[in-house]
């Protein structure tokens, strides 16, 4: 990994392949190691940068506390550093809260389109918020955490997909984890969900979401109901069991990004 000074923080990022640029984002409390199989697929027709979150990848440490804006913040000073014009950013999970605020400041001719993989597009009931106070619970935190991870995993024996979790996920400290927990709650507080956000865009382009979780049918319908109304809005469900497509399925991944880029 490289690294690049961004205001008092250092953050890791590289850089490889040619064409377009994609610019790959993690969730909170994840890191460029989410995307070890799928940014190489993606390189062979584009050019892709992995970017780390201040305070994540191998620069953890930070200069206080930040939010999801001041993390639009990075993105944007690391694209004027890095000269880039054009780019389509590629978040997974929560990091899409900051993906679409930039989509949103930078308009539409320097952000043509957006990709999300496996964010919760529905508002959240009350369980989810409880779930997500218990990792903000110094006391509490590492077991509000493994009921996320339960879930995430699901029944899968993927090798990468465990270490992931178990090992690099659950390397993030509890302020890291309660930093994100405060955020993502804020974020579902503000908007309700984050198809209310894009809805909210300044102008709309096309984005597509890209997951496999949650399976119940309720919660695909939802997402087709608001692309009948929103065409610029694709969901594109995957046949995956987990969380995590990136690690799951990652040629899959990267051919339906490519299908919808063309």
């Amino acid at each position: 990994m490289k690294s690049v000074q961004i205001g008092n923080n250092t953050l890791s990022y590289d850089d490889a392949g040619a064409g377009p640029v994609l610019l790959l984002l993690s969730g909170w409390c994840q890191d460029h190691r989410l995307f070890r199989t799928l940014a190489p697929e993606l390189a062979r027709t584009h050019r892709v940068i992995r970017l780390d979150w201040r305070g994540h990848g191998e620069h953890r440490a930070h200069d206080g506390n930040f939010t999801t804006s001041e993390q639009a913040d990075d993105i944007v000073n690391f694209l004027d550093l890095m000269k880039i014009e054009t780019l389509v950013p590629v978040s997974t999970s929560h990091g899409g809260w900051a993906n679409i605020e930039v989509t949103d400041r930078l308009g539409k001719v320097r952000v043509p389109r957006s990709v999300v993989i496996d964010w919760i597009q529905t508002t959240p009931n009350e369980a989810f918020f409880a779930m997500i106070e218990h990792i903000q619970d110094r006391t509490n935190w590492e077991n509000g955490r493994g009921d996320f991870f339960n879930y995430w995993i699901g029944d899968t024996d993927n090798e990468d997909i465990v270490n992931h979790v178990n090992n690099e996920m659950a390397g993030y400290s509890f302020d890291m984890w309660a930093r994100s927990g405060r955020e993502i709650a804020r974020a579902y507080r503000k908007w309700g969900n984050p198809m209310q956000r894009m809805e909210a865009l300044q102008e709309h382009r096309p984005i597509t979401h890209i997951y496999s979780q949650p399976f119940e049918p309720e919660y695909a319908q939802a997402q087709v109901d608001f692309a009948a109304g929103h065409p610029w809005y694709q969901p594109c469900k995957l046949p995956g069991k987990t969380h995590f497509p990136t690690l799951e399925q990652p040629l899959v991944v990267a051919e339906t990004i490519r299908t919808f880029l063309k």
